[in-house]
Order: structure tokens, then sequence, then C-alpha cells
């Protein structure tokens, strides 16, 4: 499978435009090429859908924020609504941004369609919350909701107001002479049918609630508060609709060692004096288990060892980020008296006065350096 072009670039726009730009160029690649247009060219079908589905996030707020941060791992960790939507949902969903272009007036696109449209259900959100190994390595989760269905027994019959058509013509006298317009039809909101028979338990809709389980891809490198959006997960759609999305807000759960800062991942590691002064081998928590990293002899307290690879996979690009160690030497808050003697004759060694060089470098050199 190739990957997803980037949905500006689908569009031909740049990174700001604005929304009646995204709407004009939609219309513009979705005329271009529509399949009424192009019959039997497969082709632009796949231009046509590909549109769509830039069209359908840069138009929501929401999505294009995700998409904007994100990238498509924003969205569902594949794109936006990716095969979640025929080319009815498509014909369905964006007819008011084409009006009567293709005849059928009224957002179809064609007449077999005619002027009716499948009405969205309404979104889920949920929050997930995730350890710092499953962000790492990414994990398939299960969950349960509880979400509008449609319910079982319910049938349908052509409203009686638009007769099946979605819309309902409006013809007015002005100045101009007669001036018709169209609209939604506001007994079925535009579905062109109405509830016929339903059973007791299912609402004014025709929908009742269910409990499903749904299984959710997280890739890795998610971050707190990051918002993917699981296609046609959501509430049903009334009348036989168009399901909504389920959005999934991730929470991270806080590491007991490890303090993360985008892809890297920081530890607080303590030795004792002597071995800062000898040398030694520490054991570290990673992410995946622990690890021993060598703490050479004469190691200043503040001393930051790198771990190269060992922090969080880059969600929008090749790479992870890596684990800082930062060493802090311990200083004894009481002593013996056994203790102190030898410690007062180390005092009195020259080796035991401070001396640092170019290399041992305070708090405010290691900030300047670090912006």
């Amino acid at each position: 499978m190739s990957a997803k072009r980037d949905y500006y670039e689908v569009l031909g726009l740049a990174k700001n435009a604005l929304e009646a730009e995204i709407k004009k160029a939609y219309r513009k690649m979705a005329l271009k090429y529509h399949p009424d247009k192009n019959q039997g060219d497969d082709a632009a079908e796949d231009k046509f859908k590909e549109a769509a589905e830039a069209y359908e996030v840069l138009s929501n707020s929401e999505k294009k924020s995700r998409y904007d941060q994100f990238g498509h791992a924003g969205l569902n960790g594949s794109g936006g609504f990716g095969g979640g939507m025929n080319m009815d949902d498509i014909f369905s969903q964006f007819g008011d941004v084409f009006g009567g272009a293709f005849g059928g007036g009224g957002g179809s696109f064609g007449g077999s369609r005619g002027g009716s449209r499948r009405v969205r259900g309404t979104n889920l959100r949920v929050k997930m919350k995730l350890t710092l190994q499953e962000i790492a390595e990414g994990v398939n989760k299960k969950i349960k909701v509880n979400k509008l269905v449609s319910a079982d027994g319910v049938t349908f019959k052509t409203c009686q107001t638009c007769n099946g058509a979605g819309r309902v013509t409006r013809v007015s006298q002005t100045f101009l002479g007669a001036m018709q317009t169209q609209s939604a039809c506001p007994t079925c909101h535009g579905a062109g049918k109405m509830i016929d028979k339903k059973p007791s338990h299912a609402d004014a809709n025709g929908l009742e609630k269910k409990e499903e389980v749904i299984e959710i891809e997280i890739p890795a490198g998610v971050a707190d508060g990051m918002q993917l959006s699981v296609s046609g997960k959501g509430n049903a759609g009334p009348f036989d609709g168009i399901p909504g999305d389920l959005i999934v807000v991730i929470e991270e759960i806080e590491h007991e060692d490890l303090r993360r800062d985008g892809d890297h991942l920081h530890y607080d590691a303590y030795v004792n004096f002597v071995d800062a002064v000898l040398g030694s081998s520490i054991e570290i928590p990673t992410i995946s288990g622990k690890a021993k990293i060598k703490v050479e002899p004469g190691t200043q307290s503040g001393k930051v060892l790198r771990l190269k690879g060992k922090g969080i996979p880059a969600l929008q690009s090749y790479g992870t980020g890596d684990l800082f160690v930062h060493i802090n030497v311990w200083t004894p808050k009481k002593v013996s008296k056994s203790e102190k003697e030898i410690l007062e004759k180390l005092k009195e060694s020259e080796n035991f006065e401070p001396s640092p060089d170019h290399q041992d470098k305070g708090f405010f050199a290691r900030m300047k350096d670090k912006f």
C-alpha cells in the first residue's frame, strides 16, 4: 500500500488555507474527477475519493487541528476515514458543496441518487490511559462503549412531505418575479424517509443503546492529550444514516522513574561519593526493563549520560528519542565519628580541593549551551 499524500497537497492548498479556500479547492477537484464525468476511469475515481477524504478532514476544525499537529497518525493511525466510506457516503456527506451542479438539485450527485442524503450520527469521545511502555511500543486495545445503533425490526417508509427527495422547493414572489429555493426537508431532515415501524425500546429515530467492544490500534509515539479518530465507530445516524466517529483521547500514565520530554526520556541517578570517585556500574530503569551503565572515576555531580535510541519513537518521522541519565552525587546527611575522622583526613589532601576545568561546566553554562 502506498503512503497517503498530504491532504493540503491533494487539494493544492497552502498550510494556512482558509475555510473558503478549502471548500473552493475541493469543489474544483470533485468537479474535475467526478465519476459521472469520468465513467470507467478508475484513476479519476481514486482522485475523487482522495479529494473527498482530504476535504472531510480539513473542513472539520477538530480533525484539521489534529492533522496539522500530528499528520495522518493524529486521526486514526492511517489517515482520514480510510476504507470506512463508500461512494454513497461521499456523495451524501458533501452534497452541500456542490448544490445542483450535476443535476437532480439539492446536493445530489446525479439523478440516480436523487436529493436525499444520509444523516450523520454524532461522534463518541472516550479517554484511554496508556503506560509509557505502551506509548513507546504501540498497542492494540479493546474497549467497551455504549453507543446508539439501529434497532432490530425498524422499517422505513418514504417521507410524505418531500416524497423521498430529501429536499423541498419553495416559490416566493419578489419584485423580480418568482424565486425558487430549495432546502432540506424539515420533516425527515434530508433523509427522504421516515420510520414506519419500530420496537417499543427504540427512540424516535429508530435507535437503541447497545454495548460494543471496539479494537483500537494505538501507534507508537502518541502523546498525552492527543486525539485519535476511529472512523464509523460512533453513534449510528438516524434513519439508517452514516455513523459518526469514535474520538479517543490519550491520557499518559506518569512513569514512576522516567520523565518524558517529547521523544526523549530523563532519569535522575544517585551515586554515592565513593562510587563517583572510584567509578562504578549502576543499574537504571528503561521503558522495557533495566540497563547497566558505567560511571567513570571522577564523575562530577550534574554530569549527563546519553543512551541513544532508548527514548520514545517519533510519531511522524523516523528515529527514536534518547534516554538522558542525570548523575547526582549523594552527600550523606549524617556521619558517624569514625567516618568523620576519615573525611577530615581526606580533607587535608590537595587532591580533594575543588579544581574544575572547562569540561566541568556549572549549571548556568550548561543551560546556555542548551538554549
